[in-house]
């Protein structure tokens, strides 16, 4: 049996549902596929279960990427205002939790909802538990390529053959592989020459084998501001403490910018200049211990410490008695403090996946590929990483509507 479609989309996550409905608005015939029992599982989890599903201010630079630019044609076509009027059509409650965050009233199962809704309103066939064994051109040069076979057999059934004249990639990045992520996506641009930008966890959690990882173990489940950086970004945002080592907001923006073996520094006293302060109380009240001066500004398990941390030879050492140069050593500990992490949490938490289909042969303004006729790549399983913030999922939107209208246009 051959069955035959305008357009094949591998994925049935935001970004291949997003796109399969628009590009059925144009009248193709279109069939999703994926291996997973359920469809969007990811956008179910996101968010705490909330989904943030968009953030109101979206631009280039909340992107990571080997060409940065590449985003910038998708998300001036399709914005936030966009998808925004389309989940108020749905009637679907939401609320801005800060800096632009949007995230649904109620549950990500709205968002996933309003998908399939569209979908099924559009007429999309949409099949899962399905496997997918060999996909071959319709052709024997890439650049004439006409359409695609696929072999695909279903977890309870015969093998059968589909033919399509696009086929589009949504297969995601690797992380979560509890919720089916796996790397069959770079496996498909593979086989159609494209390169694969080497892949990481981000949006992840750090983890330390070191004092700093007793530390943050003792110290599980406190949060402070602060201002984690590097040489290559810094993020003013939450940071917590876990028994495996250091999250939350700060944390996992950072990850985005960090490399194995390199180290990473985090201001404690965002708006304080922790040596000022030392140097001050010194001149006018030189009896009081360093504890004393920095007790209105932590919690008072996490004083105790970052003092065992940074100055226990001291804790019971008038400023008086404690020189210049070694106050000014604990202010810049403070205000700068470097640390190394052992490595990530992985992509079994991760929730983005760095690196992938290197975008140079990749069409930004419609996500075809530039090496094989009428295939396509949209989300995450390119090389286009969004910072935390709902910027992954404006990344999934507008990369599946302008693909969705290059095909619709033909």
């Amino acid at each position: 049996m051959i069955e035959h479609f305008d357009v094949v989309i591998i994925g049935a996550g935001a970004s291949g549902l997003f796109c399969a409905f628009n590009t059925a608005l144009y009248g193709k015939s279109v069939l999703v596929l994926d291996h997973a029992n359920k469809a969007g599982k990811k956008i179910l989890m996101s968010g705490g279960g909330r989904c943030n599903f968009i953030n109101t201010h979206v631009e280039s630079d909340h992107f990571v990427g080997q060409n940065t630019h590449f985003v910038k044609s998708a998300l001036s076509r399709y914005t936030s205002e966009d998808f925004i009027k389309l989940v108020e059509s749905h009637g679907i409650a939401y609320h801005n939790k800060g800096q632009g965050e949007l995230f649904c009233d109620e549950s990500s199962k709205d968002i996933l909802a309003m998908l399939l809704t569209e979908c099924d309103n559009a007429g999309v066939s949409i099949r899962l538990n399905t496997h997918i064994n060999t996909i071959t051109p319709n052709c024997h040069h890439l650049a004439d390529n006409q359409g695609f076979h696929l072999v695909v057999t279903p977890k309870q059934g015969l093998a059968y053959q589909v033919h399509c004249r696009y086929l589009i990639v949504a297969t995601g990045g690797l992380s979560i592989p509890t919720l089916g992520a796996t790397g069959f996506g770079y496996q498909i641009a593979t086989q159609f020459g494209h390169k694969i930008v080497p892949t990481a966890p981000s949006l992840v959690p750090f983890t330390f084998t070191d004092e700093v990882g007793k530390m943050a173990k003792l110290l599980s489940g406190i949060s402070l501001d602060v201002v984690a950086f590097n040489d290559k970004a810094s993020f003013s945002l939450p940071m917590l403490f876990t028994h495996r080592g250091l999250s939350g907001p700060a944390m996992l923006q950072l990850s985005n910018y960090w490399q194995a073996g390199e180290p990473i520094y985090i201001n404690l006293l965002p708006n304080i200049d922790a040596t000022k302060l030392l140097l001050s109380t010194k001149n006018t009240r030189p009896k009081q211990l360093i504890r004393t001066v920095f007790a209105p500004y932590f919690p008072k398990k996490l004083l105790t410490a970052i003092q065992a941390q940074f100055w226990h030879s001291l804790a019971e050492t008038e400023l008086a008695n404690i020189k210049d140069k070694k106050l000014v050593q604990i202010g810049e500990c403070l205000n700068a403090w470097k640390i190394k992490p052992a490595g990530t949490e992985g992509y079994r938490v991760a929730e983005v996946t760095l690196g992938g289909v290197n975008t140079a042969d990749v069409s930004g303004k419609s996500m075809q590929s530039r090496l094989c006729q009428n295939l396509y790549f949209i989300g995450e399983v390119l090389d286009v990483t969004g910072h935390l913030g709902g910027f992954n999922f404006a990344w999934a939107w507008a990369s599946g509507y302008v693909c969705a209208e290059s095909i619709g246009m033909r």
